[in-house]
């Protein structure tokens, strides 16, 4: 990222802008998301869907301003975050693929939009590291704000994009939505596996 230094800060935030939304993936998150939410109710759904957009935006806020920091101090590597992750999201999946829907009276209490979609799903190892890197290259004032802006942005499109997912389980019914949820569980094994493969080359420098 050595060329950014040469570029405006307008150019500096767009670049941010697309890298970021391209990582975070809000279609790739939108199956799962309405598989974790397809038994809330409608306005639960819109509430849950800018929550886990905030959720997300927290956490890509406080690994800007301190990830380098957080990570350093408690000596971990950006492969462990990435291994952790990895298999927090597949615990999800394998909930999902086998039917297990914590909709049990222990997890009505539980916030999807917390945890699985907020993080790691949205803000997860590849949209935190990407942020610090960006950061580091952030060397005036004018491009730390419109980094800013760009994660704020980013941030706006996920809502506004799970926020209208939402409409499409009016359509396609509780079996539509069980075909969802194993469609999404399958996405989320591929995902994590794919976390954990890439923390493992990270590790074995492979």
């Amino acid at each position: 990222m050595n060329h950014l230094a040469e570029v405006s800060a307008i150019t500096f935030g767009l670049q941010a802008f697309v890298t970021l939304l391209v990582i975070m993936d809000p279609p790739g998150a939108t199956p799962v998301f309405l598989a974790l939410v397809s038994h809330k109710s409608p306005r639960q759904r819109i509430r849950m869907a800018w929550q886990g957009a905030g959720v997300s935006l927290f956490v890509i806020v406080l690994f800007a301003l301190f990830g380098k920091l957080i990570l350093d101090y408690l000596h971990v590597s950006v492969n462990a975050l990435q291994g952790a992750g990895g298999l927090l999201l597949l615990l999800i999946s394998l909930e999902l693929l086998t039917g297990k829907d914590s909709g049990t009276e222990k997890s009505e209490n539980v916030n999807v939009a917390l945890v699985p979609l907020g993080t790691p799903l949205l803000a997860g190892p590849g949209a935190i590291v990407t942020t610090i890197l960006w950061v580091q290259n952030a060397h005036t004032t004018n491009m730390k704000l419109t980094l800013a802006l760009a994660i704020i942005a980013v941030h706006c499109v996920i809502g506004l994009t799970l926020m209208f997912s939402t409409r499409i389980l009016g359509f396609i019914k509780e079996s539509g939505v069980s075909l969802a949820a194993r469609i999404a569980g399958l996405l989320l094994a591929a995902i994590a596996v794919e976390m954990l493969v890439q923390a493992i080359k990270g590790f074995f420098n492979l």
